[in-house]
């Protein structure tokens, strides 16, 4: 067992998968050019990871958005990565948003007649989200809005300054528009317009947010280094199937969605790619523990947990003496422990991220480190991390059946 500590995250490893020492050392070597086209790429190259940089800056105007403070409702329409970033930050942190916030990620019509029955255009902000401005879920997800829900006063796009639904709308109604950066797909766009205009509204500072996002390449780069190598040594074995991405904390519901997107759509190219699946516990230990546990050993685990010290209130003290006068916190640390106590005796690879102290920079930090673990063992396979082909694929095919064609 390995263990990297710092003061915001903690990683700990578990690894059953054994590598041969010249293995070991074209690992190293790949994992160090990468890093250094990275930090090249941060100050030159226009993709995703230019967002992470120091040169990186965001194309509005605070002072444009405060007229905008004033709605206590805020609707958010966007599908996928595009809308899922600010998704997992509100998460993260909306006991203490004061604002009633909606996250339109889908065709849902219950969502959207409830949000038609409480929400008007004196009370509410509409934030709509898409890179292409032809996004056929959320141009249907506006059409079904009240008639008179949206204009210029209580509405906001976010959209590529390429002719577009989208973007033709906004200019009709006189929509402020912010332009959405073509070189960002909706997957790594939590540092940049589409996540930091949300993160504004939830008075989250995108200053905070931003502010550790290079450690890992920076006084952390060995963190990063040892798991990259724990990561190759997975993808290189070609035995694991699944990445299972399980959390003892609700609040990280949304960002394992993300990384799952992240995960899927980067790596899942090209005959190649490990399907990550979001899990909860302790909830399913009563479910899929057996499988993950007894079932065949092609898993390999990401365990999200938190060093959360508040102690919860026993008001009943109906069952003290079975809890051992424990409280639900330390109740879940253990059982938390037992999985992963299990998971190191049955030889089943895992790492634990563990969050000590949960705040806008751990959690900027959390998005920039799987951001380039993740192109970083894209390239090492040989695969473009940035594009999606089969889903634009299925765009085209569902346009030609919407309109018979």
């Amino acid at each position: 067992m390995k263990k990297r500590n710092n003061n915001l995250i903690r990683f700990k490893h578990y690894s059953n998968i054994k590598t041969k020492i010249n293995k070991k050392k074209f690992f190293e070597k790949v994992i160090e050019n990468n890093l250094n086209l990275i930090t090249h790429e941060l100050n030159f190259k226009k993709n995703a990871i230019f967002t992470l940089g120091k040169k990186f800056k965001i194309n509005f105007s605070i002072k444009d958005l405060k007229s905008y403070k004033k709605f206590s409702k805020i609707v958010i329409i966007g599908m996928g990565g595009s809308i899922l970033g600010a998704q997992a930050v509100y998460d993260f942190f909306k006991t203490k948003i004061k604002k009633q916030i909606f996250f339109v990620n889908n065709l849902e019509a219950s969502l959207l007649k409830e949000i038609n029955t409480n929400c008007s255009k004196k009370n509410t902000l509409f934030i709509i989200i898409s890179k292409s401005g032809n996004t056929i879920e959320t141009l249907s997800s506006i059409n079904s809005l009240n008639k008179d829900a949206i204009d210029k006063r209580n509405t906001i796009v976010i959209t590529t300054n390429e002719t577009n639904q989208l973007l033709n709308f906004a200019k009709s109604k006189k929509i402020k528009v912010i332009n959405h950066r073509s070189y960002v797909s909706g997957r790594y766009s939590i540092f940049s317009e589409t996540s930091f205009v949300p993160l504004y509204f939830m008075d989250i500072q995108i200053s905070q947010f931003r502010k550790d996002i290079l450690d890992f390449l920076n006084k952390e780069k060995k963190i990063l280094r040892n798991n990259l190598f724990n990561m190759f040594k997975i993808y290189e074995s070609k035995k694991i199937n699944s990445i299972i991405l399980m959390s003892y904390f609700k609040e990280c519901d949304h960002f394992l969605q993300w990384l799952q997107q992240l995960i899927a759509e980067s790596l899942g190219k090209n005959n190649k790619g490990i399907l990550p699946v979001t899990s909860l516990g302790p909830k399913d230990h009563h479910s899929l523990l057996q499988l993950y546990l007894d079932g065949p050993k092609d898993k390999f685990f990401y365990i999200f947990s938190q060093n959360d010290r508040n102690k919860s209130r026993n008001n009943l003290k109906l069952f003290s003496k079975v809890l051992n006068n424990k409280d639900i916190n330390q109740i879940l640390f253990s059982q938390k422990e037992a999985f992963l106590k299990t998971l190191k005796t049955k030889k089943i690879s895992f790492v634990e991220i563990r969050i000590n102290n949960l705040n806008s920079s751990t959690l900027g930090k959390l998005f920039s480190y799987f951001i380039l673990e993740t192109i970083i063992i894209g390239r090492k396979l040989n695969l473009n991390p940035f594009n999606q082909p089969a889903v634009e694929s299925v765009k085209k095919s569902t346009k030609k059946i919407l309109f018979n064609q």
